[in-house]
């Protein structure tokens, strides 16, 4: 496999169009397999594919290129060795899930790989906005006594409360996606959202994650009705009234600048304590 990874990548026929198998059975991949050499052997055996590509190149069109998947945009930090050696853990464990019906090990083969690849080196330089330590308080009083706030990166506003980026209003997921680069340069908002507000008025729109769990399940990156549970219970004193979300993808510089105005609306919640969320 690491051979194959430091050679050309090649595809016989059109990834994208070719039919895409149920992995509920193996007989459906098997058919699959098989329709796809009969393509092959109608061209004729052993011709040359339409076009030639680096495994490198492959790599890096997972991340805002022409294979972009956001939840494996991290190929574009791995090296071929280690992409090649995960990619072939993946197909092992796909193997299995085929007979067991168990797809946990596949979810922890791609999440131990990502780790892995934003992982900084060892030896190397620290990523750069890594700090060594921060500010730490104690809470004064019980948890079960606090008022409690949130923020997250997640993305999520309230639907009568576009933050409307770039002026551009009801902007779909797809143009964020596109014009993540821009994002990544420009003036956070921060979206204001009402701890009671009803999960069906939220909305999420991020150009630097997936962000398919999160519209299944706000909770997913906006633990907000687990607060509100632990508000019933009592596990907690009480909730802020307003909860805080931006997306994460953007400029650290100006986000400094943003940073004093947003602690004083934080500030005037009156909270014991915060509970951060990033994504």
């Amino acid at each position: 496999m690491t051979e194959k990874a430091s050679s050309v990548f090649r595809f016989p026929f059109s990834v994208e169009n070719s039919a895409r198998p149920s992995f509920g059975h193996r007989s459906s991949v098997i058919g699959h397999r098989s329709s796809a050499l009969d393509r092959r052997r109608y061209a004729g055996s052993m011709v040359e594919p339409d076009h030639t590509e680096s495994f490198a190149s492959f790599r890096k069109s997972f991340s805002y290129g022409t294979r972009n998947d956001l939840n494996f945009k991290f190929f574009k930090s791995m090296s071929d060795d280690d992409a090649a050696s995960f990619l072939q853990e993946l197909l092992d464990r796909l193997g299995d899930a085929y007979d067991t019906g168990d797809i946990e090990p596949l979810i922890e083969a791609a999440y131990e790989a990502q780790v892995a690849a934003y992982a900084p080196p060892a030896g190397g330089p620290p990523p750069k906005f890594a700090y060594e330590d921060g500010p730490f308080t104690e809470v004064a009083i019980p948890i079960e006594s606090a008022r409690v706030g949130l923020l997250t990166t997640s993305g999520h506003f309230v639907a009568r409360d576009d933050p409307e980026p770039f002026g551009e209003h009801n902007m779909s997921q797809d143009d964020a996606v596109r014009r993540i680069a821009e994002s990544m340069k420009s003036t956070p908002v921060l979206s204001e959202i009402p701890s009671d507000i009803p999960t069906g008025d939220l909305r999420v729109r991020h150009g630097g994650y997936d962000i398919r769990s999160a519209l299944r399940d706000p909770n997913v990156t906006l633990p907000i009705d687990r607060l509100r549970e632990a508000d019933a219970d009592g596990r907690v004193g009480s909730l802020a009234p307003t909860f805080y979300s931006y997306p994460g993808a953007t400029s650290h510089g100006r986000l400094r600048s943003e940073l004093p105005g947003w602690l004083e609306r934080i500030r005037a919640q009156d909270v014991d304590l915060m509970l951060l969320v990033p994504v």
